[in-house]
């Protein structure tokens, strides 16, 4: 297809997609207002959330999308780290090399300039509340750092390829004509050009799009194509062949038969969060009845408006005998069902938090009275309920932010030449492993199973001694402190640790040995002295008898 036919298909993906803007926009009226523009434009300065009665609903899901980045990418510690798929290319060099290059790739990430923060905390609120996000991974224009944008929803679409995986995303875009000119210089419409004079901020319409070669031309031997098409001149801006995949798109629960997930937290809230404003409108209402109840006034009786208010003064008939009831009085109300309705918003707000999660984000604590099979049971518990929130996160959330900027990261030289790399790390395939509290969780086992180790083999070798022989302590060692983030660094390579033990086993065996001849030498300097001594004797002996 050239590229007006991906245009034309990118409109019919937009046109399809235009019931499911429905569902974002409900979802995002009820849990995220200030992200409620899918079918509507708004102006700046409307009021957020001026149709709802509660904000309980939207704190939830700002708590979970908060938990997101301070559980997943805590800015305190690092939270990512590079491993080798194939371990036996793990050796300690990789592993320093690695690290080294991890480093490298968080001071990029975490420079002013790449707005890395600002983006993936839009996105933690997009995939808290719609099950998706949109960040792009690239360099800035000036190619002096990296750039990381979260897109709105409403103006990206993708299809899926046999595979399941994304083969073409197409996203509409409105920069003003002085920014498209400074992206584009030369290779814009001479319309654009024009305007850029005379009015340098007024909007054009752009679609960019990010397709497979096969689908367009794939004569070049990259596997994708970037194209900018201008939708006001119908004219194609720039098309370049590219490795990297640009958009990163996380998705936390696919259905079949859709490329487009779902957030369970926000399917499974959307009634609660229904009921629950509609529940604390009826409060409200009955509160306001019964603080300022309905009132009952007797006809020609009552000569002005009842004044309802701090101060009022409501005039009657001075001529209206009040023994035959009073002129105004207030409306019987029961207040009864009042304990009723906080017992059920309590419980509704009890279904939003466990529809967000809120309860699966504690870590158990370890008390001292506890034993180490109850701290492994409770943190068992924990990882059932927390892997379906952390598990898609951390594969194609962080992931896909980690291997695309780690891509482009290489492609621009910024580990060095390949051949600096160590040998086991060539054409190797690289993967990351990420720090969250999930993790965390399933290391403190592998530590607590190294313990527990320790504590059988202890009362095993009581019985008998020959168990000693069973564990490789340097092994389970050397798993232990990779599993709880020692750096490599601290620690020598097991060439060298095999070097320094048979070094220590050689001076040990040097040392027995200088102790067998310093004792066979103190053996025959005993005998020399006892032969001498009973020769001595034996003259003696002679000489007295003689």
């Amino acid at each position: 297809m050239n590229s007006k036919e991906l245009r034309e298909q990118a409109d019919e993906l937009f046109s399809k997609r235009s019931s499911l803007m429905l569902l974002w926009q409900e979802s995002s009226e009820n849990f995220y207002p200030e992200r409620a523009d899918f079918t509507v434009r708004r102006t700046i300065g409307t009021e957020f959330a001026s149709n709802l009665m509660t904000s309980y609903p939207l704190m939830c899901r700002r708590e979970l999308g908060d938990q997101i980045g301070s559980m997943l990418r805590p800015t305190s510690k690092e939270w990512k780290k590079m491993v080798v798929r194939d371990l036996r290319r793990d050796d300690h060099d990789a592993k320093k090399w690695l690290e080294w290059a991890n480093g490298t790739m968080r001071r990029a990430m975490y420079d002013p300039k790449a707005q890395f923060t600002r983006a993936t905390k839009e996105g933690d609120h997009d995939f808290a509340c719609f099950g998706q996000n949109v960040i792009s991974v690239e360099l800035n224009r000036h190619y002096s750092a990296l750039l990381y944008r979260c897109w709105h929803l409403r103006d990206v679409v993708w299809m899926e390829n046999q595979d399941g995986e994304i083969c073409f995303v197409a996203r509409k875009w409105k920069p003003a004509c002085k920014d498209l000119c400074a992206l584009f210089p030369g290779k814009v419409d001479k319309k654009v050009e024009d305007m850029k004079r005379k009015t340098p901020f007024k909007e054009v319409n752009v679609m960019h799009m990010i397709v497979e070669a096969e689908m367009y031309d794939d004569a070049r031997g990259k596997p994708r194509w970037s194209i900018y098409y201008d939708c006001d001149h119908n004219k194609i801006i720039e098309a370049t062949p590219i490795y990297g995949r640009i958009y990163v798109i996380p998705r936390w629960q696919t259905v079949s038969g859709s490329q487009y997930a779902f957030s369970p937290a926000t399917i499974a809230a959307l009634p609660d969060g229904r009921l629950l404003q509609a529940m604390m409108l009826t409060i409200l209402e009955a509160g306001e009845n019964l603080v300022r109840p309905p009132m009952i006034a007797t006809v020609d009786a009552v000569r002005s408006d009842v004044a309802l208010y701090s101060g009022g003064i409501t005039w009657v008939d001075r001529e209206y005998d009040e023994k035959t009831g009073e002129a105004l009085r207030p409306l019987t109300q029961d207040a009864k069902g009042m304990p009723l309705s906080r017992e059920m918003m309590q419980d509704t707000r009890a279904m939003l938090m466990q529809a967000f999660y809120l309860n699966k984000l504690t870590l158990p604590q370890r008390s001292p009275e506890m034993t180490a099979y109850e701290v492994g049971q409770r943190i068992q518990e924990y990882i059932r309920g927390a892997l379906p929130l952390f598990e898609p996160m951390e594969m194609s959330y962080n992931g896909g932010l980690c291997d695309e900027t780690f891509d482009v990261m290489q492609r621009a030289g910024a580990f060095g030449s390949p051949l600096d790399m160590p040998r086991s790390l060539r054409d190797a395939d690289v993967q990351f492993q990420f720090e969250s509290p999930l993790h965390e969780a399933i290391e403190q086992q592998k530590g607590q199973k190294f313990l527990e180790m320790k504590q059988l083999l202890a009362e095993a070798a009581a019985m008998d001694r020959n168990v000693l022989a069973i564990p490789d302590a340097v092994t389970a060692y050397r798993d232990v402190i990779s599993a709880i983030g020692v750096p490599a660094k601290w620690s020598r390579s097991e060439s060298q640790a095999k070097t320094m033990i048979a070094q220590a086993d050689a001076q040990q065996q040097a040392a027995q040995e200088l102790e067998t001849a310093q004792q066979s030498a103190d053996v025959v300097k005993t005998l020399g002295a006892a032969q001498k001594d009973m020769a001595t004797s034996e003259q003696v002996r002679s000489q007295v008898a003689a």
